[in-house]
């Protein structure tokens, strides 16, 4: 049971660390992008098809600015979600084949909380990503952890996982709520 624990532990705390430096890096581009493009043009990084271009006043709603204005539902919903993430994380199956799906969830989770921070301190989530080619709506680092990822965790549930992959993952999800009598 100790070796178990301790590299429950070490596992945890590489996510622990991988997560702080996924949100540090979300925060330093949006600090770069208010500190370089507020209140100035555009920089193409992709001729027509990928440009830098600040939007002014920022994002209040989620993804493409659906339910704007609702910030405290935002802050409510993105901290169940990281609280939920790390329940996850902690409670993740030791083997190794379930590591990519823990890794997806830190990159998930550091994106709702780079947004979380934004709503937080500034009422609005700082988008300066632009697709040019295709009008895609303004997004930032942390939209694309959060899209990304999921878009890959939901293919790889739907195509690499079995049913006894999805047995251990329930077993392992619902372990801490059994009491220990009952494990036996």
């Amino acid at each position: 049971m100790g070796l178990i624990m301790k590299t429950k532990t070490k596992r945890c705390m590489l996510d622990l660390v991988l997560f702080v430096i996924l949100v540090a890096v979300d925060r330093i581009t949006k600090q770069w992008a208010t500190d370089k493009l507020a209140n100035r043009d555009s920089i193409p990084i992709i001729k027509n098809i990928i440009e830098f271009h600040y939007l002014p006043n920022g994002n209040t709603g989620a993804a493409f600015g659906i339910l704007e204005g609702h910030r405290i539902l935002f802050l409510i919903i993105a901290a169940v979600v990281v609280l939920a993430i790390a329940y996850l994380l902690f409670n993740m199956p030791e083997d190794k084949k379930f590591r990519i799906i823990e890794i997806l969830l830190v990159f998930i989770a550091a994106g709702g909380a780079g947004n979380m921070i934004d709503r937080f301190f500034q009422n609005y989530v700082v988008d300066f990503i632009y697709i040019s080619c295709i009008n895609f709506p303004i997004f930032n680092v942390a939209d694309m952890y959060v899209s990304v990822c999921t878009i890959f965790l939901a293919c790889i549930m739907l195509f690499k996982l079995k049913d006894k992959d999805y047995t251990a993952l329930e077993e392992a999800f619902k372990a801490p709520f059994i009491k220990r009598s009952d494990r036996s």
